[in-house]
């Protein structure tokens, strides 16, 4: 009776090995959007001019955006499990590599009111995101079970396009001389092409709300100008996946100096992302899960005439990426191109912020 009871506690043991294993390795295929890193707030989305005063009247920015980011680790976790009348140690190790691109169109046409409100100057719009976004998770589950040992390999490739969610955005601009001021506030509509089951998303499948504050300096007579800005996004539950991402904090910044002329500027970019909560609603074994990224790089802009009422705006910039945590890292560009109401005088380039995720 005791070979047999043994024999039971090992094809116990054995069953649960290859229970978890496969556990583990379909895992990755309910936790696809805001779960692997990816944030509402899109790094870098502010940039200089970030909260200059801008023209009344209907902007069209549109910004083409590209990114490419990969990541590798492993995830080694313990625990100890009792079969039958055993107690055994259950080992388990995941190393993974994950690699994404995307190509996205943002549109966000801007309406800015005449009349002060609260002083400042009030600017509603709503952004709009479409393109293709690609990406490759392949790895290896290794476990152990007392004597029983098992080992998986997955490969999921998954790419999608379409149309993203809605981002409703509004700030509120204040000028005094050379100081300007911001504060803001948007969200997210989980309208767009989502699927939990697929590793590439345009959508987040989950709402979010986001706010912070602004600031740029630009003294029109040295061409020098400095902006920053910096907030807070609320993630609410995926209901999908019952997964939830923490509250995060981000900032952009931007500095320029004109160069050659009034309508012609360089200078750099950066951003700082940082969960400062942890998610909740993954595996225990994977962590708390808190993301964090920082980018830097150069940028060009150039400000031009197109009629006696409209006026024209180029930027390019890109960021190269690193002290990434539990998220992707890589490079992106953008190329904006906005359309605003002429300035009656010379007045610093018009904003090329959105927002994003």
């Amino acid at each position: 009776m005791a070979q047999y009871a043994t024999r039971a506690s090992f094809l116990k043991g054995l069953v649960a090995l290859v229970l978890f294993l496969s556990i583990v390795v379909v895992a990755p295929r309910s936790a696809r959007a805001d779960e692997g890193g990816v944030s509402f707030w899109l790094p870098g989305i502010y940039g200089s001019f970030a909260a200059a005063p801008q023209q009344p009247g209907w902007s069209l920015p549109l910004t083409y955006y590209h990114t490419s980011v990969s990541a590798s680790g492993s995830i080694a976790a313990a625990k100890e499990v009792r079969v039958g009348p055993f107690k055994s140690t259950l080992k388990i190790n995941i190393d993974a590599n994950v690699k994404g691109d995307a190509d996205l169109g943002l549109l966000s046409p801007t309406y800015v009111f005449p009349a002060p409100v609260l002083g400042g100057q009030l600017g509603l719009g709503m952004m709009f995101v479409t393109g293709r976004n690609s990406a490759l998770l392949d790895g290896t589950v290794r476990a152990t079970l007392g004597p029983f040992a098992g080992t998986r390999s997955f490969s999921i490739d998954s790419s999608v396009t379409g149309f993203g969610d809605l981002f409703p955005q509004a700030s509120l601009r204040w000028n005094s001389g050379v100081n300007n001021f911001m504060i803001y506030g948007t969200g997210d509509i989980p309208v767009g092409a989502y699927d939990p089951n697929r590793l590439a998303n345009l959508g987040l499948g989950h709402g979010a709300i986001d706010g912070g504050l602004g600031y740029t300096y630009f003294n029109p007579q040295t061409g020098f100008e400095a902006s920053v800005v910096s907030g807070l996004t609320y993630n609410f539950e995926n209901p999908d996946t019952n997964y939830r991402n923490g509250v995060d904090w981000h900032t952009d910044w931007g500095i320029s100096q004109q160069f050659l002329s009034k309508q012609f500027f360089i200078g750099a970019v950066g951003y700082f992302y940082n969960q400062i909560t942890a998610d909740s609603g993954q595996p225990a074994f994977l962590g708390s899960n808190e993301s964090r990224v920082i980018g830097v790089g150069p940028q060009i802009g150039y400000m031009f005439p197109i009629s006696n009422r409209y006026q024209g705006y180029l930027n390019l910039k890109g960021y190269s990426e690193f002290d990434a945590k539990r998220r992707p890292d890589g490079w992106n560009v953008w190329a904006t191109f906005v359309i605003s109401p002429a300035a009656p005088s010379p007045t610093p380039p018009p904003s090329t912020t959105m927002m994003h995720r």
